[in-house]
Parts: structure tokens; sequence; C-alpha cells
């Protein structure tokens, strides 16, 4: 896993370069609307990237949490519970992020 960490923190430092870039720096604060949004969503590159993003992210953070537990010293059914805890949460985190994708590209309108 800690391989898995560093490579996705890689990831997402790319990936979260790009999103300012396009969408701070390319596109003002002032032109970024629903309507753009829902067409870029619709690029299945742009898609792809984002969906990619979250699930990383929430890998990312999840497992961050997790083992930062671990090293303050969490062991036995407590441990269990958060892994069971943060494993949900992170499940229901990309369902829910999936969803909102999906709808945003017009493939659940």
């Amino acid at each position: 896993m800690w391989l898995l960490q560093r490579v996705t923190a890689a990831f997402l430092v790319v990936v979260l370069a790009f999103h300012f870039f396009l969408l701070h720096f390319y596109h003002h604060a002032f032109e970024i609307t629903l309507m753009g949004t829902q067409t870029r969503m619709q690029d299945v590159g742009y898609f792809a990237t984002m969906w990619l993003f979250l699930v990383t992210a929430t890998f990312h953070g999840v497992n961050g949490v997790y083992n930062a537990l671990v090293n303050q010293g969490i062991s036995g059914t407590p441990k269990t519970a958060v892994k069971a805890i943060l494993g949900l949460a992170g499940l229901l985190l990309v369902a829910q992020g999936t969803r909102v994708a999906l709808y945003m590209n017009g493939f659940l309108a």
C-alpha cells in the first residue's frame, strides 16, 4: 500500500495541475458554467480523467486517514471498525461521484 499511496499522489499532482490550468487559467471563474461543465463531461477523455481523479483521490484520502490512525497505535476491534467504516465511506463517495459524473455527461439525464 505504501507504493500505491505514492503512485496515487503523483497522479493527483498531475491531474490537479491539469484542473487548475484548465479551470483557473485557461477559463476564468466567471466563464465556468453548468452548461460548460456538462459539455466538458461529454468528452470521453475528460470524463475518464475526472472519474479517475475521483477514484484516486478517494483511495488516497481514505488510505491516508487509515494509515495515520494505524501509526497512532489503533489496533484490534477499533482498527477493524475504522477499516470497515472508511471502506464503506470510500465506496459511497465513489458511487455518488460516479452518479453525479454520469448525470453531468448526460448518460443519466
